[in-house]
């Protein structure tokens, strides 16, 4: 299907921005409701700004496994019979006896990242990559401004412009990475997000000194890494609070990742909902599985044992000022126990800070202002993920991720991602065939009057 994105071309059923994990598993939910309804399918088009379809390459670390079980892939959940499931993966792969033999049910990041690019590349006619999508706007039709209608335009690889209409669309940019106030990221600062390709184009020998600021698990696995690349070199962990909390994966503690539990959390009371975090945040925010602790703390251990320590923890300390001088980065620490400060020199530093969640207002612009917001000024969603409207607006915006507060924990992880794909890909069948209805419905004519 030609994309050229005038007004007077075909007007999609929807537009995905962004071609991560969470609109590649709606894109399997349209194209299997397609499958099932051949003769009226869903009509669709992703955009992604990346070239390739890529999932946080820069921190596929050797031998990082999954914090999830295999059976949470892009489809199984919604339907276990999807060409799309890992299990197909592995057997198109000619590995599924083998990952059987490997008797475990968390695979590498790596073999988790080959899966998705060979779903990717299952739908490659779908998406369009190296082509960020710059603004939506109200569409419209031949009489004026349509109140079904959307624009998406996109700025493509080469320069040029395309303007797609279509009925509904699916944000899924993904997160923003967060560092903190007055840090900028270059070639001796990293963010997390950028650490594999800034570590790759460092020459280990340069890498005498490096320290890692970060209390979650991506902080204690670059952290790790650094120990085991640079066997020459001082690791400083700077952790926030006093020492790496365990992520609970127990089986209770689990069910907030289930889909039942976004019903609870959607129609819970404020005080179900503030349950929900108070309990069970430490399933997934600030905290690091326990087998990484273990090795980390046995690592200090075994140096402390030989009396040569090259793994040091700066617990409850935060970064206070950072300067670039030449190739050295000066830190200047906080401790939280005492006040008192303590510079570091290093050659590299990395923020595993976290992200910053999906705000749609960059790309909606002054169309924002159709949609609802709640008294913390946060968006309103329907159960379906689809912005309440403020006006007379049947046309349909759905948010993948960014919807925490209304829709609870799972709302952008890949725990939920198979049954939230399908949840607003049955939303656009649903609205779609109702609105079909509407405009086939004979208009009664009232009988003469007499």
């Amino acid at each position: 299907m030609g994309i050229t994105g005038r007004r007077n071309e075909e007007i999609l059923d929807v537009v995905g921005i962004g071609f991560g994990p969470s609109n590649l598993s709606l894109a399997i939910a349209l194209e299997e409701h397609g499958a099932s309804a051949p003769r009226h399918p869903v009509t669709s088009h992703f955009f992604e700004r990346q070239p390739t379809f890529g999932w946080h390459r820069n921190m596929l670390l050797p031998s990082t496994t999954m914090q999830i079980s295999f059976l949470k892939d892009l489809a199984t959940f919604r339907n276990p019979m999807s060409r799309f499931s890992f299990i197909s993966y592995l057997h198109a792969s000619d590995r599924l006896v083998q990952f059987v033999n490997n008797q475990d049910f968390f695979p590498t990041r790596q073999e988790f990242h080959q899966y998705l690019e060979w779903a990717a590349s299952g739908l490659s006619d779908r998406v369009t990559y190296g082509a960020e999508v710059t603004a939506i706007r109200p569409g419209s039709d031949g009489n004026g401004l349509s109140p079904d209608l959307l624009e998406v335009e996109a700025r493509t690889a080469d320069g040029t412009t395309r303007v797609v209409t279509a009925r509904n669309v699916a944000i899924s940019t993904g997160l923003v990475p967060r560092l903190p106030e007055g840090v900028t990221a270059d070639e001796r600062v990293w963010h997390s997000s950028q650490f594999l390709s800034r570590f790759n184009a460092q020459s280990p020998d340069d890498l005498k000194s490096v320290a890692v600021v970060g209390a979650g698990q991506s902080a204690a696995e670059i952290t790790r890494f650094l120990h085991d690349a640079l066997p020459h070199a001082q690791v400083c962990a700077v952790v926030p609070s006093y020492g790496y909390s365990v992520a609970d994966d127990t089986p209770f503690a689990n069910q907030v990742f289930d889909p039942a539990a976004v019903d609870d959390y959607y129609f819970g009371t404020d005080r179900g909902r503030d349950a929900f975090w108070r309990y069970h945040r430490n399933t997934n925010y600030s905290v690091v599985d326990a087998d990484v602790i273990r090795d980390l703390h046995q690592r200090t251990y075994d140096e402390e044992v030989r009396g040569t320590r090259r793994l040091h923890f700066r617990n409850l300390t935060r970064v206070a000022e950072v300067e670039r001088s030449g190739s050295t980065t000066r830190v200047v620490l906080r401790s939280l126990l005492d006040d008192r400060t303590e510079d570091l020199s290093v050659d590299a530093l990395v923020f595993a800070t976290g992200y910053d969640g999906l705000d749609p207002v960059r790309l909606l612009g002054d169309f924002d202002r159709h949609f609802r917001r709640d008294a913390a000024g946060r968006h309103r969603l329907e159960r379906d993920y689809r912005l309440v409207p403020a006006t007379d607006l049947t046309c349909g915006v759905y948010l993948q991720g960014g919807t925490e507060h209304s829709h609870g924990l799972s709302s952008s992880l890949l725990s939920n991602i198979a049954v939230r794909s399908g949840e607003i890909a049955d939303s656009i069948v649903l609205r779609r065939t109702e609105r079909e209805l509407e405009r086939d419905r004979p208009v009664e004519v009232a009988p003469p009057v007499a």
